[in-house]
C-alpha cells in the first residue's frame, strides 16, 4: 500500500478506513472491531478515520475498547472536533453549532484521548468551518496541542481555500491536509478551485464519501453504473473499486476515506489501488457523471 507523508513525522496509508458507521454495527464488541482493523492491516491500510461526533459521540470509545498497546502502534488515528450537536455528551445543547475556541478544542482532544485509550492523536482536524472562529485563538490552540505532543499533526475538514489561508496565517504549524467531499457524484472540487489550491501547494487531500454516500449505486441501470460495472469486470473487481480508482487517478494526492461494517467489503478496499484508468476512460466516467460531454 502506498504511503503518503503529511509531515516529517506522520505518514498515512493512501486508502483510509472510515469509522463513522462503527457504532451502527449490530456487533460493536472489541473482538469484532479488531477483526475490522486486522482486515485493513492485511491490505496495508493503517489509517483509521474518526471524529468525536461519530456515532453520537460513541465511535471513539468503541475503537478505544478494541485497542491494545500493540495494535495502537500499528495504526494512525485521525479524529476531528468542533461540531457540537444535542446528542450524547452534548445533549444539553439547545442547537447544533461549531466551537473552535481554545477551551473546546482542548476539552475535545482530552476526551478523545481518554475514550480511545491513547496518549496521542496522529492527526487532528477541525471538522467544519466556524463562522465565529477567532483564527488567532484557534491557531494558537492547535499549535499548543502539537507542541504538547498530544497531537502529531493538524489539519482541517470541509474548508474552502480562504478558510484554510485564514487559519494558517495565525499558525506556526503547517496545516497537513483538508478532508473534503469528492466523488463521481460530487465532483465540484475538480473545477471550483478546491483541488487546484491544494495541488498548487502540494497538500494531500482526504476525500470523504468517495462513493457518494451510496448515491452512486442508487440507479443500477444508469449509464455511469453500467460503465463502472464494465470496467470492474475487466479488472476482476467491483464498481466501488473503480469509482475509488477514479479519484486515485487524479494528479492531486487524494486519500479516499472508505467506511463499511461488512468484513468482506473491508477486505476488498485495496482493490481500487490495482485498477488503472487511462485518460480517456477517466473522462468517460467524468462525462457520464456530468451528464454531458465536457465543454
Amino acid at each position: 500500500m502506498e504511503r503518503i507523508s503529511l509531515t516529517d513525522d506522520v505518514t498515512l496509508s493512501r486508502l483510509v478506513y472510515g469509522m463513522w458507521r462503527l457504532g451502527d454495527d449490530a456487533d460493536t464488541s472489541p473482538e469484532h472491531v479488531r477483526a475490522k482493523i486486522d482486515a485493513c492491516l492485511d491490505q496495508g491500510i493503517t489509517t483509521m478515520d474518526q471524529a468525536d461526533i461519530y456515532g453520537g459521540y460513541m465511535a471513539e470509545e468503541i475503537l478505544g475498547n478494541a485497542l491494545t498497546p500493540a495494535l495502537r502502534k500499528q495504526i494512525e488515528i485521525v479524529t476531528k472536533c468542533d461540531i457540537v450537536a444535542p446528542v450524547g455528551r452534548h445533549a444539553a445543547a439547545r442547537v447544533k453549532y461549531y466551537d473552535t475556541t481554545r477551551k473546546h478544542i482542548r476539552q475535545s482532544v482530552d476526551a478523545s484521548l481518554k475514550l480511545m485509550k491513547t496518549d496521542y492523536i496522529d492527526l487532528l482536524l477541525i471538522h467544519r468551518p466556524d463562522p465565529l472562529m477567532d483564527h488567532v485563538e484557534t491557531g494558537e490552540a492547535l499549535d499548543e496541542l502539537v507542541n504538547s505532543g498530544k497531537v502529531r499533526a493538524v489539519g482541517v475538514s470541509n474548508f474552502r481555500p480562504w478558510d484554510w489561508e485564514l487559519l494558517q496565517s495565525a499558525m506556526e504549524t503547517p496545516l497537513a491536509t483538508n478532508q473534503i467531499e469528492i466523488s463521481l457524484t460530487h465532483h465540484e472540487p475538480l473545477t471550483n478551485g478546491d483541488l487546484a489550491f491544494h495541488q498548487r501547494h502540494n497538500h494531500a487531500v482526504m476525500a470523504w464519501s468517495p462513493l457518494g454516500g451510496g448515491s452512486l449505486f442508487a440507479e443500477a441501470s444508469s449509464p455511469l453504473r453500467a460503465r463502472l460495472n464494465q470496467i470492474a469486470t475487466e479488472n476482476d473487481t467491483d464498481a466501488a473499486a473503480v469509482a475509488v480508482a477514479w479519484l486515485l487517478r487524479h494528479p492531486a494526492t487524494i486519500l479516499p476515506v472508505l467506511g463499511t461494517n461488512t468484513l468482506s467489503r473491508i477486505a476488498t478496499i485495496s482493490d481500487a489501488a490495482r485498477v488503472s484508468l487511462d485518460r480517456q476512460t477517466w473522462y468517460e466516467l467524468y462525462t457520464l457523471a456530468l451528464g454531458h460531454e465536457v465543454p
